[in-house]
């Protein structure tokens, strides 16, 4: 049944050249979809690719980036002529940032907010005009436990995934008259390169993975558990190991949560 569900598809994914949106590209190209990879970084767009299942001719190579408003607007143009619709547009770009609010310098806010957030809403507000005219879509956003409540160091971060679950949570009401769907993934620690890439507050990266991240979830595992989700029209799920249950302890016991935050 999952097979078919997805079988002829047109998947647009956002961050696919690696983590879980590689993991995703190479988990959807086993149930027979048209698969869209999108990221800055080509060539390993392609390596993405070649790593799939099935024919690889199904599979479109779209590198653009996210932080580049006509760029955006241009990428999808192009997907909208050459397929006409999206089925399902699955935001998992971004960027992340690791380090006190004190020595961040707002630039550095700035660019997390472009990619984290302004990014995915302007290529979704550059596709919703085609999908509700067509009465079908499915918008899917990849945000993070850092979306719930905020921890040190990652102020930019934060409030990024926070914004995303603002807009999409609203955007949701709005197009259900549409049968719109949009579902809102949170995942917890998976074992991928993000820390290792993240910026710190002066711009440069972090270079180097968090201990506890190296034994997180594997993507192809959290990415497995995504895509039955995302079948089941889930409107919003947590995906990881025992590190979600802190987003029930945030959301029953504010106070003790933050207590223990901030030791």
């Amino acid at each position: 049944m999952l097979h078919r569900s997805f079988r002829d598809k047109v998947i647009w994914l956002t961050g696919a050249s690696s983590g879980i949106g590689a993991a995703l590209a190479r988990e959807w190209s086993r149930h027979g979809p048209r698969l869209i990879l999108s990221a800055r970084n080509r060539e390993a767009l392609e390596s993405v690719r070649r790593s799939c299942a099935g024919d690889p001719n199904r599979i479109v190579v779209l590198p653009f980036d996210l932080t580049a408003g006509e760029a955006v607007r241009e990428a999808a143009a192009t997907v909208l002529d050459r397929f006409g619709s999206v089925d399902i547009l699955v935001l998992n770009a971004g960027v992340a940032h690791l380090d006190p609010a004190v020595r961040t310098r707002l630039e550095i806010d700035r660019l997390v907010m472009e990619t984290n957030y302004f990014g995915p809403v302007t290529l979704t507000k550059a596709l919703l005009p085609a999908m509700i005219a067509r009465g079908s879509g499915h918008i899917v956003v990849v945000t993070s436990m850092s979306g719930k409540y905020g921890v040190p160091r990652l102020s930019a971060y934060a409030a990024s995934k926070h914004a995303l679950h603002g807009f999409f949570e609203s955007l949701r009401a709005e197009v259900h008259r549409h049968r719109i769907r949009v579902t809102v993934l949170i995942p917890g620690i998976i074992r991928t390169e993000i820390t290792r890439r993240a910026l710190k507050g002066d711009g440069t990266l972090h270079g180097r993975m968090e201990r506890i991240q190296e034994h997180g979830m594997s993507p192809e595992a959290c990415a497995h558990r995504m895509v039955r989700l995302i079948a089941r029209g889930k409107e919003e799920a947590a995906v990881g190991g025992l590190e979600t249950w802190t987003l029930t302890l945030a959301r029953l016991s504010p106070g003790l949560f933050r207590r223990i935050i901030r030791n």
